[in-house]
């Protein structure tokens, strides 16, 4: 395990970006090579959530339009799966709003995980929010093979974010799905208003708790939230972010969530050149992604240039 602690980390913060970006990219090769990992999700129930996400557009005391609807059919979520796998993704994540899902919510999930596996064939993850270790049980037994759950920042800054659950009950419920076998996705939103110190805490913490995959979602802010009138990170502070993420996290996969495409824009590449080696395509929860055409052109494009 590198050696991540505050003095050994503090210096990435003042390297220049470009030999940084260079750094993290031979990291990359090194560690975890050419594969590129491509995740499709699904919002598979919406609004009406009744924690206090500053971020989020399905807080119910937030208004911002976001769609409610309730749990989707099995079939629907089938078709979905078979959608994303369609256009590439391997991968296929079961999105719900809230932090709890009902027995007989829980029992569909189960019964569509089930299905998933069985007919599309695409590995099937889940974010259903703070589940018991026998429920994460349950899904591993049904056929999925990653839980996802973010911590979202720091400790330190988690309570300027969230207060309705706390930082440790999202560490105990990450805990549990690898107690129970379950590969792990977690990490979090940049440019939430959270320092350097604030990050690269985050990237410490997912290291310690060995997680597999960790998103870095890039915010953007939305009106009728609390954090609608945040300035927006810069694209060079996301790429060193990914940068650090990669060094502190050498043999995880590095995704590049929500904010790709608004954020980063037509400098999307960039980011793969310096570290990241995931994406999720098909669009986001309550936000739409490029179109699937742009998101091929990148893919060719970084596998060119991981090649050169």
């Amino acid at each position: 395990m590198p050696d991540t602690t505050l003095e050994n980390t503090q210096h990435l913060l003042q390297m220049p970006l470009d030999e940084l970006i260079a750094q993290a990219n031979a990291v990359r090769a090194e560690c975890v090579g050419n594969k590129l990992q491509l995740c499709g999700i699904i919002s598979a129930r919406s609004g009406l959530c009744t924690e206090d996400c500053k971020f989020c557009a399905q807080a119910a005391r937030h208004r911002t339009g976001a769609p409610v609807y309730p749990l989707m059919p099995r079939r629907d979520l089938v078709a979905a799966a078979m959608e994303k796998k369609a256009i590439g993704a391997e991968r296929f994540g079961i999105v719900t709003s809230g932090n709890r899902l009902t027995d007989a919510e829980f029992e569909q999930v189960i019964k569509a995980v089930r299905a998933i596996a069985k007919d599309v064939g695409t590995a099937v993850c889940a974010s259903l929010g703070a589940l018991a270790k026998e429920q994460l049980a349950a899904l591993k037994d049904a056929g999925l093979s990653r839980y996802h759950h973010n911590i979202e920042t720091s400790r330190r800054f988690y309570p300027n974010i969230v207060t309705t659950h706390s930082f440790d009950q999202r560490i105990a419920t990450i805990k549990a799905a690898k107690e129970v076998g379950l590969e792990v996705c977690s990490g979090g939103i940049i440019g939430m208003g959270e320092t350097w110190a604030d990050r690269l805490d985050m990237a410490r913490t997912l290291n310690e708790l060995q997680v597999d995959s960790v998103p870095i979602n890039i915010l953007i802010p939305i009106a009728g939230t609390p954090l609608e009138n945040v300035e927006p990170i810069s694209v060079d502070d996301c790429i060193r972010t990914i940068c650090i993420f990669r060094i502190i996290l050498p043999d995880k996969t590095i995704k590049v969530a929500a904010g790709r495409e608004a954020v980063l824009k037509d400098r999307q590449l960039r980011a793969f050149m310096a570290g990241a080696n995931g994406m999720i395509i098909g669009g986001y929860l309550t936000v739409k992604g490029q179109a699937f055409e742009a998101d091929n052109a990148l893919i060719q494009k970084i596998r060119q240039k991981w090649t050169e």
